[in-house]
């Protein structure tokens, strides 16, 4: 598996197949997948749903398809999706609905990796909105916005992914005893800018590690019949025979 990410209870991942086969024969021929799916099942008390390895599959509100070594996405919208978007005479401010169509737009955009893909679901989505009882001219601003405001983040990116090499990043942990940042950027400005090679410099903390970082949940058995004072009892009771 060279690809593994996880969201709550759905796993994505890409796995690379022993065999040099087609995808149906490379699966049933390798035994390294079926040794994974078999491994499964053996570890904690969930039980897996795996699907057959194939080039194309929905995870989350995506479709994903690998074609000649490229991913491409589409937005996956479920067939029994009712689209009960903010209706014209809602007493919801203005803001929700241009909220809903700039959010909506920028997502479609980011999603579909062909431009064909972004226009349908685009114009689908516009009809819809029309559908729930909203004007065309009343939506034509809003529409123009979005695409304004994706303009403004692809031009934002452009002009951070130009300047990274020219920034200096500094980053640690927060402690109240710790030099401040403002002091550290004055003894920078006075010491080192203009002789490090770098033209900014930006600072970040992030705040140090708690108990809920640190600590595991306890896996719990599973008592049948019991209600949750009678569990709390046999824990209390297990707990004080370990002591």
């Amino acid at each position: 598996m060279i690809y593994y990410k996880r969201f709550i209870d759905d796993i994505f991942g890409v796995w690379l197949s022993e065999t040099d086969n087609t995808i149906t024969q490379s699966f049933t021929q390798d035994d390294t997948w079926s040794n994974f799916k078999n491994s499964l099942n053996q570890f904690g008390s969930l039980r897996w749903n795996v699907e057959t390895p194939t080039t194309s599959t929905t995870f989350l509100d995506l479709s994903l398809t690998l074609k000649d070594g490229r991913i491409t996405t589409t937005t996956y919208q479920k067939p029994l999706n009712l689209y009960l978007y903010i209706p014209p005479l809602s007493a919801h401010p203005p803001s929700c609905l241009k909220g809903l169509v700039t959010s909506e737009i920028y997502r479609y955009w980011i999603q579909n990796t062909e431009e064909a893909d972004f226009i349908t679901i685009t114009t689908n989505f516009i009809l819809r909105l029309l559908q729930r009882g909203h004007q065309l001219e009343n939506l034509y601003p809003l529409l123009k916005s979005a695409a304004a405001n994706i303009e403004y983040i692809n031009i934002r990116e452009r002009n951070e992914k130009s300047c990274h090499d020219d920034t200096m990043y500094i980053h640690w942990p927060f402690h109240p005893t710790d030099i401040s940042k403002n002091k550290i950027r004055r003894l920078y400005n006075q010491t080192l800018q203009g002789y490090d090679g770098f033209k900014n410099l930006k600072m970040a903390i992030s705040r140090p590690k708690n108990l809920r970082d640190i600590l595991c949940k306890t896996d719990l058995p599973i008592i049948q019949n019991k209600n949750v004072s009678d569990i709390l009892k046999q824990i209390k009771s297990d707990d004080t025979q370990q002591k």
